[in-house]
């Protein structure tokens, strides 16, 4: 499977240290216009739709993780960004980090808003039942899960908004990537593969989690020197839209010590 490319915006002064936003499962980059808004005039801000989410193309197989990666590199590449702050949420996250494991000179450093890897437990007991739900009913069992990951003081309407975004991402991209998360060979998404997986990541990165269990687990498994992992206990899943101007805080602060370094 060939790289695809990617709808994008591009924000900011060509020559700034770039940030490049990436949105999670049955999201698309529209999740990051306040924080680019906000951020452009400081940094160069990349935000693509990832393959067969949003603008961008939809293949018919291939909408995986390592195959999303493989597409930031190339458009990264070919923008002539130079190593950016790849910042990721949910599965972006995991792309992410992919991103910078597969193509390290593209990345300067890793933000992951609680990422889509670590899974252990109950919630790996429940994978194939759940793929089993997306690959019958694709984005309508997709819609269920988001409807419910959000915390009580979520802003009004961010419901209501992913669950439609969701609904509007075909079915077999829902149940491909989220495969291509947990269960294809290779994928990172469950715990000991992604202590494998994270290893390999020379890159400071900084992981905030909304489980106070994962955080504690990733502290366990950093190597690469200047990473670090935070806890925000008073947010859903969808932590970067729930508190913009906090997210915002964390990203120009942690960018501007990596371009200081």
């Amino acid at each position: 499977m060939g790289r695809v490319r990617l709808f994008h915006t591009d924000l900011g002064p060509a020559g700034a240290p770039a940030l490049l936003l990436v949105h999670g499962w049955g999201g698309d980059g529209r999740e990051w216009s306040p924080h680019a808004e906000t951020l452009a005039g400081r940094f160069r801000l990349v935000v693509p739709d990832l393959r067969g989410h949003g603008r961008s193309p939809v293949p018919s197989d291939g909408n995986t993780p390592v195959a999303m990666a493989d597409d930031l590199a190339g458009l990264l590449e070919s923008l002539g960004t130079g190593p950016v702050v790849a910042v990721g949420h949910s599965m972006g996250g995991q792309v992410a980090n992919l991103l910078a494991v597969r193509h390290p000179a593209l990345v300067r450093s890793v933000i992951a808003l609680d990422p889509a890897h670590g899974a252990h437990g109950a919630e790996v007991d429940g994978i194939p039942a759940r793929l089993a739900a997306y690959r019958e009913r694709g984005a309508r069992a997709a819609a269920e899960f988001v409807a419910g990951a959000f915390g009580p003081d979520a802003p009004q309407g961010l419901r209501t908004a992913h669950v439609r975004t969701m609904l509007g991402t075909p079915d077999h991209v829902i149940a491909q990537a989220y495969a291509g998360m947990y269960t294809d060979p290779g994928a990172v998404g469950i715990r000991p593969h992604s202590e494998v997986h994270l290893r390999l990541r020379t890159q400071p990165a900084l992981t905030v989690w909304t489980s106070e269990e994962a955080a504690a687990w990733e502290r366990g498994t950093l190597h690469a020197p200047g990473s670090r992992v935070e806890h925000w206990p008073d947010s859903g899943h969808y932590l970067h839209e729930e508190h913009v101007d906090r997210t915002i805080r964390l990203l120009r602060d942690w960018a501007d010590r990596a371009a200081e370094g």
